[in-house]
């Protein structure tokens, strides 16, 4: 098999920064940037109001065409036609029997590297045997990891693309890959650094890109230490936060933020680390919204649940009125998950821990009633002696707490 049969170079400059895909469309914003129109449009759609690439703050969401690329790319896309060699029919007819080959190509870093490991990404994307047998290819991970741990504090744009093209693939291999706690060895044991190349990603990459980092951190969440070391890296943290309080339209970005920060929150101390950074306040924030979608609010509950373990937590949550009201209106109606989630943080706050704060928040917001009707639901014996033990603290201005509660059912009152 010759080199020329592997490889097409496609020009960087015809990618675009955030699909790194060849451009069909080029477009220019005020920063000089130029992407392919479909995928700046997604990002400025998705509430974005900065460069991708420079972040900096857009004065003007115009995108101006740039013919001249184009007819470059198109150039450039008939000479690779005319060597019969079609780039998305070649990157096709990859074959499993040149994947060593490739992976060779990554482990020596040559200047090849970036297009082997797009050629692997189309060949992993063709079906879930394939992606499976790529898991499986001896060494193909490890050199994955490699050239996260060779790109830390890196920010030429060459070494990004490529580690956004990593992060891409390492993504869909990772939940292929049989053995995770060696790939948690990898990416943190020793003098390894890919905390720092998936930060970088973090901070600067796609939504795509953000939501790829966000779930390798969270396959290589195994046990306490790698939890406490992931927490531990500067800023990092605060990323996660970020995409959980962004305003984006895509709601996958936020429900990855969540479930990372639910994975890593087990220590003690890293829970009070996620309640100073303001997760309460977040979180409580989604919780009010009428939109939200059913995963999402068990996530957000979840996470709430965890940090209400903790006595910063409790406190965040109920200084909040609403946000303690957000959790009582989404234990109805929601899912047994929810239900479960909310009534513990009741439970936790109201009856352990007897919280006068929250006690006036679940009255005002007619709480009374709405732990009677949950009482009498399909809902687990566990959320059910928790919530009788709220209607025991409740008790005490029953009367004038059910005068809303209109029914023709005569209940039998648990006290």
């Amino acid at each position: 098999m010759g080199r020329d049969d592997l490889y097409i170079t496609v020009p960087s400059l015809f990618r675009c920064p955030i699909s790194l895909d060849v451009m069909k469309s080029p477009v220019s914003l005020c920063t000089g940037v130029t992407y392919d129109r479909a995928s700046i449009q997604r990002w400025l759609d998705g509430g974005n109001n900065t460069c991708p690439a420079t972040m900096q703050v857009l004065h003007s969401k115009d995108l101006v065409p740039n013919h001249t690329l184009q007819r470059l790319i198109q150039i450039w896309s008939d000479s690779v036609r005319r060597r019969s060699i079609p780039g998305e029919a070649a990157v096709s007819s990859l074959k499993q029997e040149h994947l060593p080959e490739l992976v060779t190509e990554i482990e020596k870093m040559s200047e090849q590297c970036s297009e082997c490991v797009s050629r692997i990404a189309c060949f992993a994307q063709e079906s879930e045997e394939k992606l499976k047998f790529l898991a499986r290819v001896p060494g193909f991970v490890p050199a994955l990891v490699n050239i996260l741990n060779k790109r830390r504090g890196d920010a030429a744009r060459e070494n990004f693309d490529l580690a956004v093209k990593v992060v891409r693939l390492l993504d869909m291999v990772a939940k292929e890959y049989e053995d995770k706690e060696e790939l948690m060895r990898l990416t943190l044991k020793g003098d390894r650094d890919c905390l720092s190349s998936l930060l970088f990603v973090l901070q600067r990459g796609s939504t795509e890109s953000k939501v790829g980092c966000v779930r390798i951190l969270e396959t290589i969440a195994i046990d306490a230490e790698s939890k406490l070391q992931i927490a531990g890296k500067d800023g990092l943290l605060s990323e996660l936060l970020a995409l959980v309080g962004t305003e984006s339209t895509d709601q996958t970005i936020i429900e990855a933020g969540l479930s990372c920060l639910i994975a890593i929150s087990m220590p003690k101390r890293i829970r009070s680390q996620i309640v100073s950074l303001g997760a309460i306040k977040l979180v409580g924030k989604h919780l009010s919204e009428s939109n939200l979608s059913v995963s999402i609010t068990e996530k957000a509950l979840k996470l709430l649940q965890m940090l209400s373990s903790c006595r910063e937590g409790r406190a965040e949550i109920c200084e909040d009125p609403k946000c303690v009201g957000a959790i009582l209106q989404k234990a109805m109606k929601v899912s047994n998950a929810a239900t479960e989630h909310a009534v513990t943080i009741l439970w936790s706050i109201c009856y352990l821990f007897r919280d006068q704060r929250a006690h006036e928040a679940v009255t005002k917001s007619n709480g009374l009633t709405k732990i009677l009707l949950l009482m009498q639901s399909n809902c687990s014996v566990e959320v059910r002696q928790m919530a009788g033990d709220l209607l025991k603290i409740f008790r005490v201005s029953c009367k004038s707490c059910l005068s809303s509660y209109d029914t023709k059912t005569t209940h039998i009152m648990p006290f």
